[in-house]
């Protein structure tokens, strides 16, 4: 494990190599970030990117999502995979957001996780990126690096959310998690480093190949 010095250091350099933090689901919306966040699980965000634009032009509004027809929607979602249950989720949240939070998607974890379809992870993504909370959204970027570059020792994602709230900077933690799928999809992987250019290889005392 790591120094406190050194996890300061670690979260320099990831944030002098990728300066741009931010979530690489497209949304105007807080309620789009929500439902991407949900049609994105097993999905590529990527993927979900080509889907949403035609998922919103055709339900402009809450009201027109708590109100979809399953089938339809289900139609338009297909290619994100798993698109019944996401659908019957994202009409489900789409009404208790209406009916509970006044369509606003609501500001805490304990409130989060009663919406259909959210877990920790979307949770903390909502949090950090539309509330601006410090958060740790753990993903499979997160778990592998987290671990490879010895933050943690675990692959359970609350494990490694608790641990990394208590050795990350707060107001640095959402950005930080950001910034770790950006290596993790450039080919950091588990068992070696890819990259002779990895930017976290020093502090984090990985050998280089």
């Amino acid at each position: 494990m790591h120094t406190k010095d050194e996890v300061i250091e670690i979260v320099r350099l990831l944030e002098e190599a990728y300066p741009q933090a931010v979530c690489s689901l497209d949304y105007l919306k807080d309620y789009e970030l929500l439902f991407s966040a949900r049609l994105a699980a097993q999905c590529t965000d990527a993927r979900v990117n080509t889907v949403t634009p035609v998922l919103f032009e055709r339900y402009p509004t809450l009201a027109a999502f708590a109100g979809a027809d399953a089938g339809e929607l289900e139609d338009i979602i297909y290619p994100c995979g798993f698109f019944r249950s996401k659908a019957r989720d994202i009409i489900a949240a789409a009404a208790m957001l209406l009916s509970e939070f006044d369509g606003n998607v609501p500001d805490t974890m304990e409130e989060l996780l009663r919406l259909p379809g959210v877990g920790r992870k979307t949770a903390n993504l909502l949090l950090g990126d539309i509330h601006g909370k410090p958060a740790v959204g753990v993903d499979t970027h997160c778990i592998m690096l987290s671990n490879r570059i010895g933050l943690v020792d675990t692959q359970n994602p609350v494990k490694i959310e608790t641990a990394l709230r208590n050795i990350l900077p707060p107001e640095l933690s959402s950005d930080f998690c950001h910034r770790l799928v950006l290596p993790g999809r450039a080919g950091f992987s588990a068992k070696k480093t890819r990259s002779k250019n990895f930017c976290i290889a020093a502090p984090c005392r990985v050998a280089v190949q």
